[in-house]
């Protein structure tokens, strides 16, 4: 199921006028990169609410991608565009401080590390689970239209994939191979 014309044109409206056509962005702009991955989680059968953050995960910045098109103290106008629950997904993966949290996972109540608080805490199964999916169609989208991006990252890239394969829906895994692995060389389940 994707996300509404109606939603994703709202969402698409907001990002326009905070600025995301005019940030340089691999394969394009900004908006470019979000709109290709809110399509890559529609062909990997997304519901509609993750659809929506990856279009807008870029919103408050992130971990890899410093430029924030609207401050974190400012959710609550990304939340009424969007919804609560895509925000509440922006919002996590804007806040994810990789290289605390991306060792842990995927271990059931893993901790998570958030950049904004300097805090831990434990999503709920369901948010980690998008967390990852949203983690691996950003990642993906720019290996596809970035060759020196996916020479120099691919080879950990695949490996963080590979252990986060309990939390990624099969089609997200395949893409996974299928972009990352070394040519002619598909890694099993």
């Amino acid at each position: 199921m994707s996300a509404s014309l109606a939603d994703s044109a709202q969402a698409t409206a907001l990002l326009r006028r905070l600025g995301a056509t005019r940030v340089a962005h691999p394969g394009g702009t900004l908006l470019v990169h979000l709109q290709r991955v809110r399509e890559l989680l529609a062909g990997w059968g997304a519901r509609p609410a993750l659809q929506l953050a990856g279009l807008c995960h870029a919103c408050y910045g992130t971990d890899g991608f410093p430029t924030r098109l609207l401050p974190p103290d400012r959710r609550t106008e990304l939340a009424a565009v969007i919804g609560a629950e895509a925000e509440a997904i922006v919002h996590l993966y804007a806040s994810c401080d990789r290289g605390a949290t991306y060792p842990a996972l995927p271990a059931p109540g893993a901790p998570f590390h958030d950049r904004f608080t300097g805090r831990s805490h434990v999503p709920e199964p369901r948010l980690v689970r998008d967390f990852a999916e949203l983690t691996a169609a950003n990642e993906l989208d720019i290996a596809r239209v970035d060759p020196a991006f996916r020479a120099a990252q691919g080879p950990e890239l695949l490996p963080l994939f590979t252990r986060l394969r309990p939390l990624l829906t099969d089609r997200a895994w395949a893409a996974c191979q299928e972009v990352l692995a070394p040519r002619g060389q598909k890694r099993g389940d």
